[in-house]
């Protein structure tokens, strides 16, 4: 009988002593081991959020139709897009294609058994590879003179490369009188830290950067020796992209031939560079990179994070190029094209592999992501993104008052502006533009 109390006290004890333990330990499974999650979209039940919280600004820009003689004519591939202002956009393309409509799908039995193209639900052109420039250099050595894309005039036309648009997207100003000078142009952009706001291009088939006035009528300086590439103070060989610093410093992805960053003080003088050349897919040795195709700074800490794109992970270093730390984006199909650093010290990825803009902590934990492909308005097919800058930071997307975001979009080139409807950053859903 003793024996049985006994064993009846000691189960109740260590039943007891389990109740109390299990009330006081934390729940793993099914736990986010970031702690309290967030609803992207605050008050939306189900749906996925495929396009995140924005939605797409109709009929913008204009089509380059309603210009005079461009009846026949449409964007070329898009390459870059920067606002100064919600009422003064830069849009940077590879020239103009032909407007012609979806064609019909028809069977392509000679490729194999229940082969069509194009496929209903895909696009159906490629503006990237339809867009020129051609091969870089001619067999001999000379630059290339892109008659390999097609014939100038009917397949393509090297027109309207830097376009200005407003809010509505009228096209409100074109800087045809450089049209010539470029050849390749990747990207655009203001210096935030700039009062001038002088316009800056980088053309990687040029192997230089051109610095233009604000208004586009004064060409101002060229840092690189146009149509000749190296690895030195004075050359480049393909660059991609820039950032800058508070102080007017600024940084030089360099690029899709070199394998380093370039620093230049304000005023355009060669600081230093660093970067070696690696072993790609898997490459993860610091400072060894394989197509530099992206660079942002933090203003706050002066740190550069590098997209060392074909390796799949950026890198960051102090402004002397120290190696401080680096993370990847994952595997393929993950194809980052670039970076920005937003106001709120964010990190947005455009990924072209997976059609998504990523958001990530400078230390590269992951945020979030939207973004989808196919050819309806709100997809993509290849992104990339654009800036509004204020003086806080380099760039502001999406946290400024209009965010923009450029795609290139196989049969037709969208840049396409997005107001932030549910996250009410610049109209709210159902205010007239």
């Amino acid at each position: 009988m003793r024996k049985t109390a006994t064993a009846i006290v000691t189960f109740v004890v260590v039943a007891v002593i389990i109740l109390i333990l299990g009330n006081r330990l934390t729940p793993v499974q099914g736990q986010s081991t970031n702690g309290t999650r967030f609803a992207a979209v605050p008050g939306e039940k189900g749906g996925q959020d495929m396009f995140g919280a924005y939605e797409i600004v109709p009929d913008w820009p204009k089509p380059l139709t309603s210009l005079p003689g461009h009846q026949q004519w449409t964007w070329g591939a898009g390459q870059s897009v920067f606002a100064e202002s919600p009422n003064r956009v830069f849009l940077l393309q590879r020239g103009e294609l032909p407007n012609i409509q979806r064609p019909k799908t028809i069977p392509l039995p000679q490729l194999g058994p229940g082969i069509e193209f194009p496929i209903g639900r895909l696009p159906w052109r490629d503006a990237t590879s339809a867009s020129p420039p051609g091969a870089l250099e001619k067999p001999d050595g000379s630059v290339g003179d892109d008659l390999d894309v097609g014939k100038p005039g009917v397949d393509y036309r090297w027109e309207h490369i830097i376009t200005v648009a407003d809010a509505n997207g009228n096209i409100i100003e074109d800087w045809r009188q450089w049209d010539k000078m470029f050849r390749r142009p990747h990207a655009i952009y203001i210096s935030p830290y700039d009062p001038e706001k002088n316009v800056w291009v980088v053309d990687d088939y040029r192997h230089a950067i051109f610095k233009f006035s604000n208004d586009g009528k004064r060409l101002l300086q060229t840092i690189g020796e146009p149509n000749v590439h190296a690895s030195d103070d004075k050359h480049f060989y393909r660059p991609t992209f820039m950032a800058w610093l508070p102080d007017g410093t600024f940084f030089v992805a360099d690029g899709y031939a070199n394998t380093r960053v370039v620093k230049f003080d304000r005023n355009g003088k060669y600081l230093m560079a660093w970067g070696e050349k690696g072993t790609p897919p898997n490459e993860k040795r610091p400072g060894y990179f394989n197509s530099v195709h992206g660079i942002a700074v933090d203003p706050q800490t002066r740190r550069v994070f590098v997209n060392d794109r074909t390796n799949h992970r950026v890198q960051v270093f102090d402004e002397n190029g120290k190696f401080l730390n680096q993370w990847s984006f994952g595997a393929p199909p993950s194809d980052i094209h670039l970076f920005i650093i937003t106001s709120d010290r964010a990190l947005w990825a455009a990924d072209r592999g997976t059609s998504k803009m990523l958001k990530y902590d400078l230390d590269g934990n992951f945020q979030y992501s939207w973004g989808t492909w196919g050819a309806i308005s709100q997809a993509a097919s290849g992104v990339c993104m654009g800036s509004t800058s204020i003086r806080k930071a380099t760039s502001t997307w999406p946290k400024s008052t209009a965010g923009a975001c450029r795609s290139i979009v196989r049969g037709r080139v969208r840049t396409r502006r997005f107001s932030s409807a549910r996250r009410r950053l610049t109209r709210p859903r159902g205010e007239k533009r």
